[in-house]
């Protein structure tokens, strides 16, 4: 079994190799290396798992730091699923949220994993892009 370890610093971060594995990973959603380390940096927490020097896992929350926090962009390299990588990165949020509701978006297939992590089912989900997706001006 490999090692993961798992940190919330953002500052050694190579975007361009993230954004390559999750594009080589299809879970890429658009946005440039630079679009998302501006996310990570607007985040509240940022949590990435690395095997070795390897990128193999992140997760981020926004929150209000009072009552609500918002997951998001919650992935774990295909060939390391099921090694509780994302359970992990999933427990360091909910660490540093007490007291606070959590709400997340996710897909039917990934309904299981939640579920079984104690998340419940609550309510519908609602989007809308205002404008252009990813506008970057």
């Amino acid at each position: 079994m490999i090692h993961i370890t798992y940190t919330t610093d953002i500052s050694h971060i190579d975007w361009v190799a993230l954004k390559a594995a999750v594009a080589d990973d299809d879970f890429d959603n658009g946005r440039t290396p630079e679009q998302m380390q501006t996310s990570a940096e607007n985040s509240a927490i940022n949590i990435f798992a690395f095997a070795q020097d390897e990128i193999v896992g992140n997760a981020r929350a926004l929150s209000d730091g009072v009552c609500n926090a918002y997951v998001v962009d919650v992935w774990t390299k295909t060939s390391y699923r099921k090694q509780g990588i994302a359970r992990r990165m999933m427990e360091m949020i909910c660490e540093r949220v007490p007291g606070q509701h959590i709400y997340l978006a996710a897909d039917k297939d990934s309904l299981d994993f939640y579920t079984n992590i104690g998340f419940k089912i609550d309510g519908y989900g609602l989007g809308l892009v205002i404008g252009q997706w990813l506008q970057t001006g």
